[in-house]
């Protein structure tokens, strides 16, 4: 497994899942690891939104874990069957009020 991205930094050596638009921006989706050393014989992933106009000292927003396999490949898969309504409501739930 592979360890957390940086907590404000991109995604982007994870797989991408899509592109999707929320509220006039585009939004990269990528699918993150999330290595839990208690279950190490399962693969956790969350998902790290990050906007394709992103504009200084602006994070990716993340989701917790949310995607719990026993491999890698069944992990990447079970994310690339998420909708791109689900993913935009993933995305607007990670966002402040």
């Amino acid at each position: 497994m592979t360890s957390d991205s940086s907590p404000g930094g991109s995604a982007q050596s994870e797989p991408h899942l899509a592109t999707i638009s929320h509220e006039g921006r585009f939004w990269d989706v990528y699918l993150e690891l999330a290595d839990d050393p208690r279950y190490p014989e399962v693969y956790r992933a969350r998902l790290c939104f990050s906007p394709a106009d992103q504009n200084e000292g602006e994070a990716p927003l993340r989701t917790t874990a949310i995607i719990v396999e026993s491999t890698y490949e069944a992990t990447v898969a079970r994310a690339r069957e998420l909708e791109p309504h689900q993913l935009v409501g993933l995305l607007r739930s990670c966002m402040p009020d």
